[in-house]
């Protein structure tokens, strides 16, 4: 069965509003605690690579303690402004020194079976860098 996913926005006549999913809420708009659209974009990069990150670790055995992961991301000055380029830095902390290579195929695996991450490639160079702590 294909999986389903449905989310609700909710916006007065300003640029501020409540994004609710079934697990929870989200306060969108350019305030203080509030995410933009970009925010959100880079978050969903950064979550649904670490979802596919862990089911790959899990099969090939690997242990850690912890995973850090930033995006940043630049837009095009052009109209529609998508993403140009985004860097990925991910630091897994509490891994066996000589697991590293092991880590960083299962990194590059899950850029390549993360369908985010596939869907961000489209239009925008992706620069993935993996560290120890």
């Amino acid at each position: 069965m294909k999986e389903k996913e449905h989310v609700k926005l909710e916006f007065g006549n300003e640029f501020d509003g409540v994004l609710t999913a079934e697990n929870g809420t989200v306060s969108i708009g350019g305030k203080k605690g509030q995410l933009k659209p970009y925010n959100l974009l880079l978050g969903a990069l950064l979550s649904c690579l670490y979802a596919t990150f862990l089911d790959i670790v899990k099969k090939m055995k690997l242990e850690f303690d912890s995973c850090e992961m930033t995006a940043d991301g630049v837009k095009r000055e052009e109209t529609p402004s998508t993403l140009e380029y985004v860097k990925i830095a991910m630091t897994i902390s509490g891994s066996a020194a000589e697991q590293r290579e092991r880590f960083k195929r299962a990194t590059s695996l899950a850029a390549k079976y993360c369908s985010v991450y596939a869907t961000i490639s489209h239009v925008s160079e992706i620069e993935l860098e993996v560290r120890f702590a």
